[in-house]
């Protein structure tokens, strides 16, 4: 059965920094495709990053804040996320789907609940002095 973990929430000043993970069991991560999402209280959920093979989107807000990095071997996803700021507070979700013909930016933006079958439980980041 498909897992997902996340962890490294937390909290931060604003301008700090945190690296997210999430650590996949029960299939091989190298052929899927792999999305951050994020809900703020009372907001919708929001597509942050999806990557999939040599592509990355990324969500305008974040773009040259966030990286996402991926290492295949440890089945684990990263999102590194620096000069955080308090608008980035939120719990962030990882999801996992396997990789087909969705660009990154749609399976992100317009179609992650029918694209991504398995997520995470989620990870709180607070970002506030």
């Amino acid at each position: 059965q498909a897992q997902l973990v996340e962890s490294g929430g937390g909290l931060v000043q604003p301008g700090g920094s945190l690296r997210l993970s999430c650590v996949a069991s029960g299939f091989t991560l190298d052929y899927y495709a792999i999305g951050w999402f994020r809900q703020a209280p009372g907001k919708e959920r929001e597509g942050v990053s999806c990557s999939s093979g040599s592509f990355t989107w990324y969500t305008k807000s974040v773009s040259g804040r966030f990286t996402f990095s991926r290492d295949n071997a440890k089945k684990t996803a990263y999102l590194q996320m620096n000069s955080l700021k308090p608008e980035d507070t939120g719990v962030y979700y990882c999801a996992a789907g396997p990789r087909g013909t969705t660009s990154v930016e749609d399976m992100c933006r317009k179609t992650a609940d029918t694209f991504f079958g398995s997520w995470g439980q989620g990870t709180q980041v607070t970002v506030s002095s």
